[in-house]
């Protein structure tokens, strides 16, 4: 039996391979949680410290598109996320819509990061936003200091980003009013002056999802191509084992039992009724949309130099499981 460490966040969708409730057939699969996203990326990022991991899309994406064939992904997502409920903005910047940022300086975590490319892009295609005024601020959103030691690959087009010398967060530059806008992964400290861009999110994520069928991706999974090669049929078996453990969180989810949430049941008839029961599906095909649009918005934002087929971005696995 092959020995697989495989590093990942915190999921209800892969919460049975931690716990061993599903198995990977002939693998012994050493599960191991890291809850900051971050850490685990600059990890397998820079030192490929496991087998297998959760991984940044767009880090991925940027590396495989300019020759770095380090890792091989696996069409698995555990991380997807909805991201116009994550833009905020200064009462006072007279921010009134989507449009009104142009121009504006606005704080990111990291311009790389994929949540950064899936807000510019889905403003500039949907809601017809200049961005090439904007002046971006890097810096943690609710502590000081920066976001992470990322390793990918430096932008095609160099774009100007500045840092607060002082270290600040980008909460605390926002409330300040010395940036109109953040983009981010949290929702930043509460303050009187900060306010989200959408009043409603939620109805508008909604309705973006019904008018396109994307429903961003943050996170994929990938394994160190030395691993992959020594055996190709591993692919194979952790997507299946994927697939499993996340069929037994939707039976889980649909008793209701494990969420702190009153309305869960509410919430799991909206799910089936706009995601057909599944919304964290897996494999190329149920996510062309989503995954279609984040490297289109990659070439447009000068992470790679052209849109790659998707098939050339994924290890090939079992179709019947898609």
């Amino acid at each position: 039996m092959t020995r697989l460490t495989f590093a990942c966040g915190f999921y209800d969708r892969t919460e049975a391979l931690r716990t061993g409730d599903v198995k990977v057939k002939d693998i012994d699969l050493d599960f191991i949680a890291i809850d900051s996203p971050r850490d685990l990326f600059d990890r397998m990022g820079g030192k490929q410290e496991f087998d297998a991991s959760e991984f940044s899309s767009s880090e991925y994406i940027s590396r495989f598109a300019r020759g770095d064939h380090t890792f091989v992904a696996l069409p698995v997502f555990p991380s997807r996320v909805f991201r116009h409920g994550y833009i905020y903005v200064n009462r006072k910047a007279g921010i009134r819509s989507p449009k009104d940022i142009a121009g504006k300086r606005v704080g990111v975590p990291l311009y790389t990061m994929t949540a950064a490319v899936w807000i510019r892009g889905i403003l500039t295609h949907h809601y017809d936003v200049d961005l090439s005024a904007v002046r971006w601020t890097e810096g943690a959103i609710n502590h000081p200091g920066r976001h992470g030691e990322p390793s990918a690959p430096p932008l095609l087009k160099p774009v100007e980003i500045a840092h607060d010398p002082k270290g600040r967060s980008l909460s605390e530059l926002l409330a300040n009013h010395e940036i109109d806008v953040i983009m981010g992964t949290q929702h930043p400290d509460p303050h009187p002056d900060i306010m989200p861009l959408f009043a409603n999110a939620r109805a508008v994520e909604r309705t973006f999802y019904e008018q396109t069928r994307i429903f961003p991706i943050m996170h994929l999974v990938v394994m160190r191509r030395d691993v992959y090669q020594r055996d190709r049929s591993i692919a194979d078996k952790l997507y299946r084992g994927f697939v499993e453990a996340k069929t037994l969180a939707l039976k889980r989810m649909h008793k209701g039992h494990p969420f702190m949430l009153p309305w869960v049941h509410n919430d799991i008839h909206e799910i089936d009724a706009v995601f057909g029961g599944d919304p964290y599906a897996y494999g190329i095909e149920a996510n062309r949309p989503t995954l279609t649009g984040l490297v289109q918005y990659m070439a447009e934002q000068h992470f790679i130099p052209k849109a790659l087929p998707l098939e050339e971005l994924f290890a090939p696995v079992d179709k019947a499981l898609r």
